[in-house]
């Protein structure tokens, strides 16, 4: 079995992907596979998790049963729930979508003080996520862009810690506000404060080459080199090359070690391991575990080393 096959013979929410980035499949069957991202398979599990009061495990951010003790972080409330969502690919004009996005509108509130969900919190790093699945999913998110907008660092990125007195900008805050502010204007068309601070994120990865110190050239975390799914609110090289084939950017020689990080990495069969999982609670596995083959990575990193071969 060659590798697209490997991958086109999964989940809905890999099949369409794969069909639409690795083949020259039509538009039409692209579609067609994509509606299964609705009606079976992982997308159709966490959407019928989705609890009366329109939230997942009863919270935004963390479960309503949560209190502490856990190893790792809960990831399956509202907000990582509604972004595996979107990375599936579920369509955002379907009655599953559309039901699902309306019952957390209605009732979705931040655990930080009551915040109706799409209004946002405080914290740049939740707040660039739910721009990301706000504008996906046809939310009015602009209050929280221009807020957004407003708190970039002098250094160039973001940083969830600010309001703790940080001045240093963040890789993990950055990259989930980049995703925010592109999905913001690949659906709105954006503004020119938007593209102007998007740019302004990009470069602050740029110049430390997505994983590298600027102050020293030393790997600002060894976990950056791991890829790792779902990576939820956490950073990697793989994830930031594939937001800046998504973006339409042009290849970057800063980005040449990264992607040689990523071409190294494949397996002599083709495929990609899972370097890592993020430890907390979970609905259900993605992945078969750590040390075996990723359909996700293997997906991301074929399409990122087609879009960075042109």
């Amino acid at each position: 079995m060659s590798v697209i096959d490997w991958l086109i013979e999964s989940d809905p929410a890999i099949r369409w992907q794969a069909l639409r980035d690795l083949t020259d499949a039509s538009p039409d069957e692209i579609a067609a596979e994509r509606t299964g991202v609705e009606r079976e398979g992982w997308g159709a599990r966490l959407l019928a998790l989705q609890g009366a009061d329109g939230l997942w495990d009863g919270g935004a951010c963390f479960p309503a049963s949560y209190t502490g003790d856990e190893p790792g972080q809960p990831w399956t409330t509202t907000m990582h729930t509604l972004q595996t969502l979107q990375i599936f690919g579920l369509d955002p004009a379907s009655e599953a979508a559309r039901r699902a996005i309306s019952l957390v509108a209605e009732h979705g509130r931040w655990e930080h003080a009551g915040q109706r969900y799409f209004d946002g919190e405080v914290e740049p790093c939740i707040n660039g996520r739910t721009i990301e699945t706000g504008a996906y999913f046809g939310v009015d998110v602009s209050a929280i862009v221009e807020r957004i907008v407003g708190e970039l660092l002098a250094d160039g990125g973001w940083n969830c810690e600010v309001e703790n007195g940080s001045v240093r900008s963040s890789f993990h805050t950055t990259i989930n506000v980049l995703d925010g502010l592109l999905e913001f204007g690949r659906t709105t068309g954006g503004s020119a404060a938007v593209r102007r601070a998007q740019r302004s994120g990009e470069e602050y990865l740029l110049e430390r080459g997505l994983f590298r110190r600027k102050s020293t050239g030393e790997v600002a975390d060894a976990a950056y080199l791991d890829f790792a799914f779902p990576y939820y609110w956490r950073h990697d090289v793989l994830r930031a090359l594939d937001y800046f084939r998504r973006s339409g950017a042009e290849p970057d020689p800063r980005m040449a070690e990264a992607v040689e990080i990523v071409r190294s990495k494949r397996q002599p069969d083709g495929r990609w391991l899972l370097d890592r999982v993020h430890p907390g609670r979970i609905h259900f596995a993605l992945e078969e575990g750590v040390g075996k083959p990723s359909r996700w990575n293997t997906l991301r990193a074929l399409r990122v080393l087609d879009w960075w071969r042109g």
